[in-house]
């Protein structure tokens, strides 16, 4: 099958060379990367340069936009602007974090998986954080079974069904929502471990309570479910002004600000009915 990787990347000099040399060395080789050089100030597009005039299939897309980080529309836009450039044919889309080193067997399980199950629609490995003592430990901020944003593989068809990714917070978490709302499959594989270089969100803390909040909104959880949400990533973070400006921030989305859903109706039904199944699951196993 043909992979096609997509990589937006802001001043991320330091991380992409890396990465991209532990994508040339797979012994699966993708068909396509393009990297997004989104604004950067530093090495990053010099850096690709250098790989795209080693590598025939690797391409550097630059963009220019704002130098503000927008958690979730930011980096989907320039994943779309990646989107417009692509070359060849592809079965599996996949878009990547630039500060990520893969085992170099990442992509052959990746083909793998899709071959084997025609009805998988998204699949990954998992994400790894250096500790102060130099080892690398699972980056614990979601269920074992959610595909983390920063490596995160479509079907091609699963991908047109949910509608490509949204432009904005929650992106992330709603693909795969939907993809199961359109009856595909999603699979992880706790095998393939994935380095990242640097911690998610270290870039928006002082303002990712307030989107998160806004974000179940919009994802149509309704108040009980984000409420739940908001607690459980408070205590797993030890900030309890997290849970605060969280549902503060939802209460105002469903109060007064009423942005546009991401989902319709029928999807937030569904997305509602999920959630709630999968915790009365939790307590039936403790």
């Amino acid at each position: 099958m043909n992979i096609c990787i997509i990589i937006p990347a802001h001043n991320e000099g330091k991380c992409i060379g890396l990465c991209l040399q532990s994508l040339v060395e797979q012994t699966y080789t993708a068909s396509e990367i393009i990297v997004v050089n989104d604004n950067s100030t530093d090495d990053t597009a010099k850096m690709v340069e250098e790989f795209s005039k080693r590598y025939a299939f690797i391409q550097l897309v630059n963009l220019q936009s704002s130098n503000k980080h927008e958690p979730g529309s930011k980096i989907i836009n320039a994943f779309y602007k990646g989107f417009q450039n692509i070359k060849k044919e592809y079965d599996i889309i996949c878009k990547f974090d630039a500060d990520l080193i893969f085992p170099k067997n990442y992509l052959f399980e990746v083909n793998q998986a899709f071959q084997k199950n025609a009805k998988l629609g998204m699949f990954a490995g998992f994400c790894y954080v250096e500790d102060t003592s130099g080892n690398w430990k699972k980056e614990k901020l979601t269920n074992n079974d959610h595909i983390r944003g920063p490596i995160k593989a479509y079907r091609k068809e699963c991908f047109k069904a949910i509608g490509g990714l949204k432009k904005e917070m929650g992106w992330d978490t709603v693909d795969e929502l939907l993809a199961r709302y359109y009856g595909w499959q999603t699979q992880t594989d706790e095998n393939l471990k994935v380095k990242h270089l640097k911690p998610t969100g270290k870039l928006y803390q002082s303002t990712l309570a307030k989107r998160y909040g806004k974000a179940l909104y919009k994802m149509d959880h309704g108040f009980i479910l984000s409420f739940l949400s908001l607690l459980k990533l408070a205590l797993l973070k030890k900030q309890i002004f997290f849970f605060i400006k969280g549902i503060l921030s939802y209460v105002n989305s469903a109060l007064f600000q009423k942005p546009k859903k991401m989902v319709n109706a029928s999807e937030g039904k569904f997305i509602r009915n999920y959630r709630w199944k999968m915790i009365m699951k939790k307590f039936r196993l403790n």
